[in-house]
């Protein structure tokens, strides 16, 4: 465990960018200060952080210099290198959570669903791709189409592409690297669980569901519109992921909700009733957890906060009904970011607004949220309709012409 003091204790961060920010809005009340690693000259996380080292996640150099300010590393960004942060641990003796060999497990999409399904957690099936042949391969066993997903670098629905037998697969595969590919899911609705584990501690924030266009999150509703027992499911799916992970700190868990007694191909065999896939695993806070700063008791990132730095974690119970919308990129091509329609936003009651201050817009990038939460008996429909509103009021395109 980790004790505050006046002299403050650090968190070094590799990533900036809105994750960073809204990390070290979170630490700055427990009196914890931020320093954050990122390319980019005044990024997001620059201005609650206590200071900014420009630099590459896998510069080396800057990685240790990082580790010589702080008292604990984390990081926000999976391109963060674990090979890199295991070797700065080692011999700098700082700890780094979640633990590197997570990160190395979840930066690798086959490795994760072989983890994954070895533990006997249900997974969609999957098979290795490395070329045409193990495509055709995959179609065969997996039936067709395919979700082929690039093992490493995809987010947002980059690096995700579905096949279908017909298709042209040497082109398919053109700029992809190793992939692995997944039965294809029709799922009722995509769902997800923050998970975070602490020192001898372990909880899971409630089921949300989120609802995605453009392959991008756009709205996250708390609680999830199912039914109690598969909430109650998918988080015990989620505490087994937990289980199966090493280090502190803030876990987003994504999953399927499939109709009862459809195994979608889930290689969990009898353990799996169908109901809950896991599609993939951040080890960080996840887009799908911000309704957690005005939603629950903790949020997602003062949890994080608190689990790497080894303190006792906060309440994860909602404090009332939840909806939060990403505000995306607008524009058609990229130009200096300007958002239009923040005093009728701020005008209308139990909405928060929060800007990543990102200096650029572009086409479909994440540039803020707005969220609403409700402790009355408000129907959670009139709850999306009015965070709906909101959102939709706010552009980034010039209003005046």
């Amino acid at each position: 465990m980790t004790d505050l003091t006046a002299d403050g204790v650090t968190l070094g961060v590799v990533g900036g960018g809105q994750l960073g920010r809204m990390l070290a809005e979170a630490a700055s009340p427990l009196g914890v200060e931020v320093v954050v690693l990122d390319p980019t000259p005044d990024c997001p996380a620059a201005l609650p952080a206590r200071d900014q080292l420009v630099g590459a996640f896998d510069d080396e150099a800057a990685v240790r210099t990082l580790a010589e300010r702080a008292d604990v590393l984390t990081y926000e960004i999976e391109l963060a290198d674990p090979d890199l942060l295991a070797r700065v641990r080692e011999e700098t003796g700082v700890p780094v959570h979640p633990d590197p060999e997570t990160l190395r497990v979840t930066q690798d999409k086959l490795v994760e669903k072989q983890t994954l399904a070895e533990r006997g957690i249900p997974v969609p099936a999957f098979r290795r791709v490395d070329d045409a042949a193990d495509l055709r391969a995959a179609l065969d066993e997996l039936g067709s189409p395919v979700m082929l997903k690039a093992r490493a670098g995809g987010y947002d629905g980059r690096g995700n592409v579905p096949v279908a037998a017909g298709d042209d697969l040497d082109a398919a595969l053109e700029g992809m690297g190793p992939c692995v590919a997944e039965a294809m899911v029709d799922f009722a609705r995509e769902v997800s669980v923050i998970g975070v584990r602490g020192d001898g501690e372990r909880d899971v924030f409630p089921l949300v569901e989120n609802v995605h266009e453009a392959e991008i999150l756009r709205e996250t509703v708390v609680p999830a519109r199912t039914s109690g027992a598969v909430r109650e499911h998918a988080l015990d799916v989620a505490r087994e992921v937990l289980s199966a992970l090493d280090g502190r700190g803030v876990f987003g868990i994504e999953l399927f909700e499939v109709e009862s007694g459809d195994t979608a191909g889930s290689t969990a065999g009898e353990r799996d009733d169908g109901r809950i896939l896991v599609n993939e695993i951040a080890p960080r806070p996840h887009n799908s957890g911000h309704y957690t700063i005005e939603g629950a008791h903790t949020s997602q990132f003062e949890q994080h906060a608190r689990a790497v730095l080894g303190l006792p974690l906060g309440s994860t119970a909602l404090r009332g009904q939840t909806v939060s919308a990403n505000l995306l990129g607008d524009v058609e091509v990229p130009e200096p970011a300007t958002l239009h329609g923040v005093e009728r936003a701020l005008a209308t009651p139990g909405v928060s607004l929060h800007w990543y201050g990102k200096k650029e817009v572009r086409p479909l990038r994440k540039m803020g949220h707005v969220t609403a939460t409700s402790v009355t008996d408000e129907p959670l429909a009139d709850l999306l309709d009015r965070t709906r509103r909101v959102r939709d009021a706010l552009t980034f395109r010039d209003t005046t012409e």
